[in-house]
């Protein structure tokens, strides 16, 4: 069943990414959402279209999306975020994605992760494995810090969510640090061209595909407090060589 769901995310996050690329390279108007983040029509055209291809092909599937809400059931959904990076989307830098996850009994089965602007196409199956276009992914083999790559998201946000000490401890641990932030963090570190990437502020429709495609290339996903849940509003992908040494400095 996760090979047919897959192929149907993967046909939804092609629909969706042609949707938005056409917004991208056009014209299109920006509103403000309640918690103060941009929203496009992009957002909202590119969502409807995933829900429509998804329920097609899977009827008694619930939805989780970012714009248009929950829907149906809720052991057996999947999850949904049209643009990773809307931020990114309005100013016009090519780092957003459509991410598409199939959670069962809590369990994230299927993920797909579709830049369409790169036409880098992510996808991870349970016990299958982690792909980027069809080339399998393995995490780093690096064993210590002071030989990692560190990779984060927004400073001011680790600041606010309470993480800044432990933050600085790791800056001062690690050898290299870039701030590449949304999806393609996760996609580094898949990729193992990054060892280390960590971010807060978030909502499980960010994180949901992320966490498989991490973990399926060999890594490990867990809050930033070591829980593994998409759920709390922090993450942490490391390699998992460098995971426990990671949430000692981290721990306030």
């Amino acid at each position: 069943m996760s090979a047919r769901a897959l192929e149907a995310a993967v046909e939804a996050a092609r629909a969706a990414g042609r949707i938005a690329l056409g917004h991208y390279r056009g014209r299109f108007d920006v509103s403000l959402k309640a918690d103060a983040t941009p929203v496009t029509q992009a957002d909202r055209e590119a969502e409807e279209a995933i829900v429509e291809i998804l329920s097609r092909a899977f009827p008694d599937y619930g939805i989780l999306g970012e714009e248009l809400g929950g829907r149906g059931a809720q052991d057996v959904r999947w999850i949904i975020d049209p643009i990773d990076g809307t931020k990114n989307f309005v100013r016009g830098i090519p780092v957003w994605a459509t991410l598409i996850a199939l959670e069962e009994r809590g369990e994230v089965t299927v993920g797909v992760v579709h830049n369409p602007v790169s036409g880098e196409l992510y996808t991870a199956r349970r016990g299958a494995g982690a792909f980027l276009d069809g080339t399998r992914l393995a995490v780093s083999d690096v064993g210590a810090l002071d030989r990692a790559f560190l990779v984060h998201a927004g400073l001011t946000i680790l600041r606010k969510a309470g993480y800044w000490e432990g933050f600085m401890r790791l800056v001062e641990a690690t050898d290299r640090q870039r701030g590449f932030g949304d999806y393609w963090g996760y996609g580094l570190l898949a990729e193992g061209r990054a060892d280390v990437y960590l971010e807060a502020d978030l909502k499980p429709w960010d994180l949901a595909a992320c966490k498989l495609l991490v973990e399926e290339a060999g890594g490990r996903f867990t809050d930033l407090d070591g829980r593994p849940t998409i759920y709390s509003g922090t993450a942490l992908a490391t390699n998992g060589r460098l995971h426990d040494a990671v949430l000692a400095l981290l721990r306030r």
